[in-house]
């Protein structure tokens, strides 16, 4: 007796749903670490090592103290641990590129524990990259 196995046909699609989230992430003891280009270079070096997994961001900001990003968190992570990953991948580049970093922290913890996140959505991407058009237009 032969065994059929019964399949649908389908194709496997890709997954259309996004999950744009707005992060910011705080240095700890609020130093001023982010005042070399050279630093944060760095710092998004260790988020965009993160692309391999399916994370997607878009522009970074930068001040002093603090970097605020919006970025897809791929659907299999929850929050919580896309914060742990990104946090800990850029301090580890941070610190493998400037070893001066582990005299002000000998521990190893470059992020303070504060954490911020907002839900974004695509149309607020859109919005922004709008008007980032017509402020070059105008400026331009």
């Amino acid at each position: 007796m032969e065994t059929v196995n019964s399949v649908a046909p389908k194709k496997i699609m890709d997954d259309t749903r996004n999950n744009w989230v707005t992060m910011m992430f705080k240095t700890k003891c609020k130093f001023a670490c982010f005042r070399k280009q050279s630093h944060i270079d760095s710092c998004i070096e260790g988020f965009r090592d993160l692309e391999r997994f399916g994370f997607v961001f878009d522009e970074f900001g930068f001040a002093d103290n603090h970097v605020h990003f919006p970025v897809n968190v791929p659907k299999r992570y929850s929050i919580q641990i896309a914060e742990i990953m990104l946090k800990s991948h850029s301090a580890k580049k941070i610190f493998e590129r400037h070893p001066g970093f582990r005299k002000r922290y000998p521990t190893g913890g470059f992020w303070s524990g504060y954490e911020h996140h907002e839900s974004t959505g695509i149309k607020n991407l859109d919005i922004r990259s709008h008007i980032a058009e017509i402020s070059s237009v105008i400026m331009g």
